[in-house]
């Protein structure tokens, strides 16, 4: 039996009963058992007590979109438009990935993402047996898709729908529930219609939700109304895809009716500011996404065209570059940033009653920020600290499914020396160094 008494801490629950409090969690194995005020009565037997004193605690945060073994290519082509650095550069350097690549770029994202106080991630990319083994290995919950592009013979996408089937067939439920499984068509325009219908017909036959980028760029939207005759998002509906549990990456050109439209099918939408903004790829109608009642969490995108996978920078910019672009400073308040990091990464996946919140019965993912720092006084607002003036770089503890993963800032379960190290060796490979 494993327990954990947290004492004389501050929580931030991020539900309405209360929001905001200093007291006293226990975790009792995965969840959470106890949280209140005062200590627990009778104190829990054979608990490993720790103080909570400098301290706060709250839900860990979901990332619901990213690509991680992309990490080494941070860096490697910056400022460019998205076609140009996806088709010149991306492609062709992730055509010369290998086993050990996937390994080893996966390990050090999710190395950055644990530090950085993320305890949930969604991943989008080939090679997914190799990250799913990270993922067991360093402790964290992953929603994890074989993504397939289908710009190639039908004989290739039988094989990609086939691999994309088998992987989530294999995987789904794996460690304790911590790795849960989708299916994933690239995009509209790099997947053919009656290929993406393929792919809804397999998340019917073995009950999978749907991922997939969409309306990421204008350009894109363009094409696909020259290739389609119709928007992305009506294109995707008449194609079934919205027939499933399904969430959308970027969302970012979408017009009145199509919001509607993703509001009716109880569609969600990654909202990844800090890719789309280096991309110039523009920014979502985030208000009007939350006005119409869709469900909005927040994604990194790639260590390639972000650059870091912090999430509480994608909750900062979340919480500022709606005020820019629409002039209102109350567009996105901070509480409702912190939301869709943690709260709405949660519905997005189906999980609002396990994850996003401190809550008893809960899942024990949770993370303890240092506010014992400059940025976190005076004490007059901790949930504007949190989103305007704190970072990743605050978390000192986290916990998923009850196991800390990081530990006064090292995981706890990974070699992070080795993968840097072995990180740097597979760029110098790719280049040719």
């Amino acid at each position: 039996m494993n327990r954990l008494w947290i004492e004389n801490g501050t929580f931030v629950t991020m539900n309405d009963e209360q929001l905001i409090f200093e007291g006293h969690l226990v975790i009792e194995n995965d969840r959470i058992v106890y949280l209140g005020e005062e200590p627990p009565t009778p104190p829990p037997a054979d608990a490993r007590r720790m103080s909570g004193k400098g301290l706060l605690f709250m839900p860990g945060l979901i990332n619901t979109h990213g690509h991680a073994a992309m990490s080494l290519l941070r860096g490697y082509s910056d400022d460019q438009n998205l076609q140009v650095w996806l088709e010149e550069k991306m492609w062709p350097m992730e055509g010369k990935y290998t086993d050990r690549d996937a390994k080893w770029g996966a390990s050090l994202a999710v190395v950055e993402m644990l530090k950085s106080g993320t305890t949930t991630f969604v991943d989008m990319y080939d090679r997914m047996s190799i990250v799913a083994d990270v993922s067991l290995q360093s402790g964290i919950r992953s929603w994890l898709t074989r993504g397939v592009i289908g710009l190639c013979s039908a004989e290739e996408q039988k094989h990609k729908l086939a691999e994309a089937i088998d992987f989530a067939r294999e995987w789904d439920g794996k460690g304790n529930g911590r790795v849960r499984t989708m299916m994933s068509p690239h995009a509209p325009y790099t997947c053919p219609p009656a290929y993406i219908e393929q792919f809804v017909q397999a998340a019917h036959d073995y009950n999978l939700p749907l991922h997939t980028h969409m309306s990421e760029s204008a350009a894109e939207v363009e094409q696909n109304v020259r290739d389609y005759g119709t928007r992305p998002v009506e294109h995707l509906d008449k194609l079934g895809f919205f027939s499933r549990p399904s969430f959308v990456a970027h969302a970012v050109h979408l017009n009145d009716e199509e919001i509607a439209l993703l509001a009716e099918r109880k569609v969600g939408v990654s909202h990844n500011p800090a890719s789309n903004l280096k991309l110039a790829s523009g920014v979502a109608r985030v208000p009007a996404l939350l006005k119409a009642g869709v469900t909005v969490s927040l994604g990194t995108d790639s260590a390639a065209s972000n650059n870091n996978l912090d999430v509480f920078d994608e909750i900062r910019l979340a919480a500022l570059i709606h005020k820019g672009v629409s002039g209102d400073p109350t567009a996105v308040p901070a509480i409702t940033a912190l939301q869709l990091g943690t709260v709405g990464g949660a519905r997005t996946l189906w999980q609002e009653h396990e994850l996003g919140q401190l809550k008893v019965g809960m899942k024990a993912d949770f993370i303890a920020v240092n506010i014992e720092q400059p940025q976190y006084y005076p004490r007059t607002d901790l949930i504007s600290h949190l989103v305007y003036a704190g970072s990743g770089r605050d978390v000192a503890h986290v916990w998923v499914d009850g196991v800390q993963v990081v530990d006064n800032g090292q995981c706890t379960q990974m070699d992070e020396e080795k993968i840097r190290f072995e990180a740097q060796a597979c760029f110098d490979a790719l280049c040719g160094n």
